[in-house]
């Protein structure tokens, strides 16, 4: 008997207590294993009460214990959590042999390898909902998470990757594990959140661990330590990294995956100088992501591609492929990263001399990292406003704007980017006339970076001020 098939002459009482008036189907139930709940209840030492709080009653703990009816997969969940337990150590049959997921797993994986994500999260949402899938959760919720992320929805995939952890390390499955934890590096630091350098390098370790690494493995948890940095703007680690994760792939890496590693490859040749590098590398990239239709990835490589067409002085070509990331980002409906190519737009308008356009997209840009609770493009979004207040003589506003920003970037740790606000805001002090202060803050963005550059930073500025 299932809770969904309780008896009409018995009127047995089911998990979900009285029946609901909603429209809403049941979940099915799960086949447990005869006395499981009840060993697993009286080794935590709880009540039927203490087990069932939060989500079903006592009674129907106690029909649950008694095989009277079998519990949904979310109970069964809960029932786990409670006792401390695995799902697998309640479950009838443990080698999933006959777990009628099967197929739709190896379609779900088949759609999230086509990129076709809205479809496969539509497909695994509806697995989730089967009693046969508590076998296959982790694998089930890994796969979700990923289609997430590829959607540019770190929130969303967060929670989904947290239990599929959970599952992993359950049934000590180093592997998946690995690459799980892969993935939560990367909503760290898609969220910007300190922990992601951490996450990324544990998640190579264990990977390295196993016997037997499977190549495509250890390149994507090498890719996503070097996305990591790029991310913590370390861009020659991030490069030599990438570059060990194309070794380590050799012929084995999908075109998504390349054309996401060239993006990073391009980012870090242009933060270190190298234009020619950078540009050809973000070429290919949006080659292959043109390819695959993928425009999440497309969106954040065009405002790459923009930059890099910036710092070598073709504003032209660098507003078409600025504007266009806008445009993909909008169509997919990305919301993270976007604050980064308003930001990029502002920039381009400020060169341009469109001084309220720049002032229009750095407030957007500000608007959705508030929401996102982006906190370094928070800042970063300060400094913007405050080098508009600059250009257009408000020196109040530009001190506030710099004032906001320097106390955001010391409070969340992130250094180089507080070294650079540092170096901004000391040369506009610089053009103001106000040396004592932009040495100050030159002092600031030199002592941790460039500390032998320190000295004579400090003989040019002593001799400005003799001089002025």
């Amino acid at each position: 008997m299932t809770e969904t098939g309780v008896s009409r002459r018995r009127a047995a009482p089911d998990e979900s207590g009285p029946p609901r008036r909603t429209g809403h189907r049941r979940l099915p139930g799960v086949n447990l294993r005869p006395g499981a709940v009840k060993q697993a209840r009286a080794e935590a030492g709880l009540s039927l009460a203490q087990v069932g709080k939060g989500l079903v009653t006592a009674p129907a703990i106690y029909l649950i214990e008694t095989g009277r009816t079998r519990p949904s997969l979310p109970t069964l969940e809960h029932i786990a959590r409670k006792t401390g337990k695995t799902v697998e150590f309640f479950l009838a049959d443990r080698s999933g042999n006959t777990d009628e997921t099967k197929t739709g797993l190896i379609e779900l994986e088949a759609r999230v390898a086509e990129g076709r994500f809205e479809e496969a999260i539509v497909l695994g949402e509806q697995l989730l909902n089967l009693s046969s899938s508590a076998h296959r959760l982790g694998q089930l919720r890994y796969l979700l998470a990923q289609s997430h992320l590829y959607l540019g929805r770190p929130d969303q995939a967060a929670s989904l990757l947290r239990e599929a952890h959970a599952h992993f390390e359950s049934v000590d499955d180093a592997l998946m594990l690995a690459e799980c934890m892969g993935s939560e590096a990367t909503v760290a630091y898609m969220t910007q959140k300190p922990d992601a350098l951490d996450l990324a390098e544990r998640a190579l370790a264990i990977c390295r661990g196993v016997k037997h690494v499977p190549q495509a493995t250890e390149a994507r948890l090498l890719s996503i330590v070097a996305n990591v940095h790029i991310a913590n703007r370390d861009w020659d680690r991030a490069i030599v990294l990438y570059e060990e994760a194309i070794a380590a792939a050799g012929s084995l890496f999908d075109l998504g995956r390349m054309a996401k590693m060239y993006s990073g490859l391009s980012s870090a040749y242009r933060e270190t100088g190298h234009a020619d590098a950078a540009a050809k590398y973000a070429s290919r990239s949006i080659a292959l992501l043109e390819v695959l239709r993928d425009r999440v990835s497309l969106a954040r490589a065009e405002n790459n591609l923009g930059l890099i067409l910036l710092a070598q002085g073709d504003r032209v070509a660098a507003q078409k492929h600025l504007d266009r990331s806008l445009e993909l980002a909008e169509e997919a409906n990305l919301e993270a990263g976007r604050s980064h190519v308003l930001m990029s737009l502002a920039e381009l308008s400020l060169m341009q001399g469109n001084v309220q356009a720049a002032r229009d997209f750095a407030e957007q840009a500000l608007a959705i990292a508030e929401r996102l609770h982006e906190a370094p493009n928070i800042a970063e979004a300060h400094v913007w406003l405050g080098r508009i207040a600059a250009e257009v003589g408000d020196d109040e506003l530009t001190d506030t704007e710099f004032d906001i920003a320097i106390r955001a970037l010391t409070a969340i740790g992130v250094e180089e980017r507080l070294l650079r606000c540092h170096g901004i805001y000391a040369e506009i002090l610089e053009k103001r006339g106000n040396l004592k202060s932009a040495y100050e803050h030159m002092k600031k963005a030199f002592s941790a970076s460039r500390p032998g550059l320190l000295q004579v930073v400090e003989d040019q500025t002593e001799e400005r001020a003799t001089t002025a």
